[in-house]
């Protein structure tokens, strides 16, 4: 299942958000949304889980959740 992380702080890394989505199971790919010119982040992000039942527990417990100031909003891409 491909999820959408958005309201992510510009300073936020693939490696941050790898590392909270892991904790709910195994990501297949996380992918920050790039601006071309700049290469700064856009602020949000995709994330694919294999299993539905970790990508669903996920989006329940992170969906809401503050990372770097930022609320975070999680759903299905």
């Amino acid at each position: 299942m491909k999820l959408l992380i958005r309201n992510l702080a510009r300073s936020t890394t693939e490696a941050e958000l790898l590392t909270l989505f892991e904790a709910h199971g195994r990501v297949q790919s996380c992918d920050l949304v790039m601006d071309k010119k700049t290469m700064a982040s856009k602020g949000f992000g995709f994330v694919e889980m294999p299993k539905i039942g970790e990508a669903k527990a996920a989006m329940k417990t992170l969906n809401g959740k503050e990372l770097a100031g930022c609320i975070l909003r999680v759903k299905k891409a």
